[in-house]
């Protein structure tokens, strides 16, 4: 076997690991200030992760640069009381891509939810029918976290849903809504 063959099988034997290189972590570039809460969200993401390890994450910190280059489509998997209360910019719902898929041609899907979990499941259903939808690692959590903004009626929000006390994981000055 010559020796570019055996370059080419190595290299191809390593591409699914190239494929999730860039969704490793980039969480060391949020704020030091968070970084506790950080690593708590990542935590109970973590767990959530062993029910579908086949989905490909995201950090925050890449899905914001996604977006700011007008390469990337937020899908909220809330519930709509949730998504009241805020929501990534310029996400849409799982609705409204059943309704027109048209709205991710040429860019990319980017799944979130409060922690991850359930567009975690969603990724891994999308993928199982062909579509690559990629996956918010830590959720909103994460995203704000990491600095990102979240919208109400197309305003800067600072509230955001969580289920109860124990997963306010937010960042000071922003206000955790439950019910």
């Amino acid at each position: 076997m010559s020796l570019s063959y055996r370059l080419f099988r190595t290299i191809r034997s390593l591409w699914p690991l190239t494929r999730r290189i860039h969704a490793l972590p980039a969480w060391e570039e949020c704020s030091a200030k968070n970084k506790a809460k950080i690593d708590i969200v990542r935590k109970m993401y973590a767990k959530d992760k062993t029910e579908f390890q086949e989905v490909e994450d995201i950090s925050p910190t890449s899905a914001k640069a996604l977006y700011a280059k007008g390469e990337a489509v937020f899908i909220d998997v809330r519930t709509l009381e949730e998504r009241i209360v805020s929501m990534l910019p310029g996400a849409v719902t799982e609705k409204d891509l059943e309704e027109n898929p048209a709205i991710l041609h040429g860019k990319t899907a980017v799944a979130y939810c409060t922690i991850g979990y359930r567009s975690g499941l969603y990724a891994a259903d999308m993928h199982r029918e062909g579509t690559r939808v990629l996956n918010v690692q830590g959720g909103i959590l994460a995203w704000v976290l990491c600095g990102g903004k979240v919208y109400h009626a197309g305003m800067e929000t600072r509230r955001i849903h969580v289920y109860e006390q124990e997963w306010n994981y937010l960042p000071d000055g922003y206000e955790a809504v439950m019910f």
